[in-house]
């Protein structure tokens, strides 16, 4: 008679299915990638709702200061977003664009491409500005298109 030494294993036989089956179950909510897409969460925390873009009311115009060890004071807008009413903060990109947008104009905003975090040394900005008043923020940059008198 051998000395055998039992460990904890997957079970292995023809009718283990069921326990393979619920195990996993339990054990893909390990998984940080599998919870994000299964939790729901995308939907309720996430100020867009799962979309991409959303359009929003500019409540104020707002300067934020960089982390160290930059020193400036990055331009940004803070935005009521029409189909939920939630508040966010958006950056406003390149030189001189704060001045293509007003308090009450609709814009369009989109994410910065970092899946919900904040870039470069802007704490808490998850945003940018895209387009003002249905015109692109880069068109009115260029002077290809003038901004909508309204």
């Amino acid at each position: 008679m051998g000395n055998h030494v039992y460990t904890m294993a997957k079970c292995r036989g023809q009718v283990a299915a069921r326990k393979l089956h619920i195990t996993r179950r339990a054990n893909r909510w390990a998984d940080k990638n599998y919870k994000k897409s299964h939790l729901g969460t995308q939907w309720k925390c996430n100020p867009f709702g799962g979309t991409s873009h959303c359009k929003g009311i500019v409540v104020e115009k707002v300067g934020i200061e960089a982390k160290q060890p930059n020193s400036a004071i990055r331009k940004s807008v803070r935005v009521q977003l029409i189909k939920n009413g939630k508040k966010i903060t958006a950056f406003v990109p390149r030189d001189g664009c704060l001045n293509f947008i007003d308090e009450n104009d609709e814009v369009l905003v989109a994410g910065f491409g970092r899946s919900g975090h904040a870039k470069g040394d802007i704490p808490g900005v998850r945003f940018k500005v895209v387009k003002v008043a249905g015109v692109g923020l880069l068109a009115l940059f260029k002077e290809k298109k003038e901004k909508p008198r309204s």
